[in-house]
C-alpha cells in the first residue's frame, strides 16, 4: 500500500485543496495518508479530519517539520511513500505516475514530479525571478523546491538517517545519486508562489540561510568533524554517505551567464534574480552568524487559497 505524509503547521486555508486532489478519483483502497499537525493553531486538523476516514489526523504540540515527518513515518503504513507538503496541489493520478516509476525502474530510489508554477497574480519581479528561476539546471534537474517527494523502501532508509536540517527537500534530493533519482513530467504537482516581493525575499532568505546549514553539514561529512547539532527533537545523526559527496546546489554567476547566451531575452528576469539573491545574502547573514537554523520565515501570499 502507498502512504502518504503530510507534515502540516497551520494549513487550514489550504490543506483541503491537496486532499481533494488526492483523494479524487481513487478507491476505497487507495493510498493511505497520514496529515502530521505539528503545533497547530488554526483549524488544520478539522478541515483534514472532515474528509474522512481514509485521512488519518495526527496533532503534535511541537511546531516541527522534521519531527512531524518521523512522527508520520511512524503511523504510515507502506511503501513507495510519499511526503508531500501541505501547502503544494499533487493529484492521485500524479501519484500513481509516481509509485509506477519507482515500482517498474528498481535502480530508481526516489522520484518527484514536474513542477507547475502558476505566476498569475504575482507582482511582476516575482514573475520574472521564477521564469529564470524554473530555467536553472539545478532546479530542473534537482528534486527540491516541489513540495512532492516519493521513496522507495530503500530510499526512505536513505533518507531517514539525515539529521534534521531546514533544508529538508534540498537534503533529501542530495541524498540520492543521478541514477537513483528521477524528476517524473508525466506526474505534475502546482507550487505556489508568493505573490509580493517582500514575501519572495523572505522566502529566498529562507533558502539562503538552509543552503548555508546544509554546506556546513556537507563540510562536517568531509572532514569528519561533528555533525551541527540538531535543530529539532530528533536524535538522529547518521547520515548516508551518499551526501556526503553531493555538490552545492547554489546558483552561480556561470549559471546565469550560460542562461543569458541561450536567452538573452531574460536579462530583466536575471537582474531581478541577481538583486533577490543579493537582499536573501544580506539578510541571512544574522541567522547564520547566530547559527539559527530553526526560525521558519514564510509567506502567506502564497496561502491565500
Amino acid at each position: 500500500m502507498t502512504s502518504i505524509v503530510i507534515p502540516a503547521h497551520n494549513e487550514g486555508r489550504v490543506i483541503g485543496r491537496l486532499l481533494d486532489a488526492l483523494l479524487a478519483d481513487t478507491p476505497a483502497s487507495g493510498p493511505d495518508i497520514v496529515v502530521v499537525c505539528n503545533g497547530c493553531t488554526d483549524d488544520t486538523a478539522r478541515v483534514a479530519g472532515a474528509r474522512g476516514p481514509r485521512v488519518r489526523v495526527v496533532e503534535i504540540p511541537t511546531p516541527s517539520k522534521h519531527t512531524a515527518l518521523r512522527v508520520g513515518d511512524e503511523h504510515a503504513r507502506g511503501f513507495p511513500r510519499l511526503y508531500v507538503d501541505a501547502d503544494v496541489v499533487v493529484g492521485a493520478a500524479d501519484v500513481r505516475v509516481l509509485v509506477g516509476v519507482l515500482a517498474g525502474s528498481p535502480e530508481l530510489l526516489a522520484a518527484a514530479p514536474g513542477r507547475d508554477v502558476p505566476l498569475a497574480g504575482c507582482a511582476w519581479p516575482v514573475r520574472a525571478y521564477y521564469r529564470v528561476w524554473q530555467r536553472l539546471p539545478a532546479v530542473r534537474e534537482g528534486l527540491f523546491g516541489r513540495g512532492v517527494i516519493a521513496v522507495s523502501e530503500s530510499g526512505h532508509a536513505r533518507i531517514a538517517a539525515l539529521p534534521p536540517l531546514m533544508a529538508d527537500d534540498l537534503a533529501a534530493s542530495q541524498a540520492f545519486g543521478p541514477g537513483e533519482r528521477r524528476v517524473v513530467e508525466a506526474a505534475r504537482v502546482v507550487v505556489h508562489p508568493p505573490r509580493t516581493w517582500s514575501d519572495l525575499v523572505r522566502r529566498r532568505i529562507r533558502a539562503a540561510t538552509s543552503s548555508a546549514e546544509f554546506e556546513r553539514f556537507q563540510a562536517s561529512r568531509r572532514d569528519g568533524s561533528p555533525t551541527p547539532a540538531p535543530t529539532s527533537t530528533s536524535t538522529s545523526t547518521s547520515t548516508p554517505e551518499r551526501a556526503t559527496a553531493a555538490p552545492s546546489a547554489r546558483t552561480g554567476t556561470a549559471d546565469l551567464r550560460a542562461l543569458l547566451r541561450e536567452r538573452p531575452q531574460l536579462l530583466p528576469g536575471v537582474v531581478v534574480f541577481a538583486v533577490a539573491a543579493l537582499a536573501a545574502r544580506r539578510g541571512a547573514r544574522k541567522a547564520i552568524r547566530n547559527q539559527d537554523f530553526s526560525t521558519w520565515l514564510r509567506d502567506e501570499s502564497s496561502r491565500q487559497g
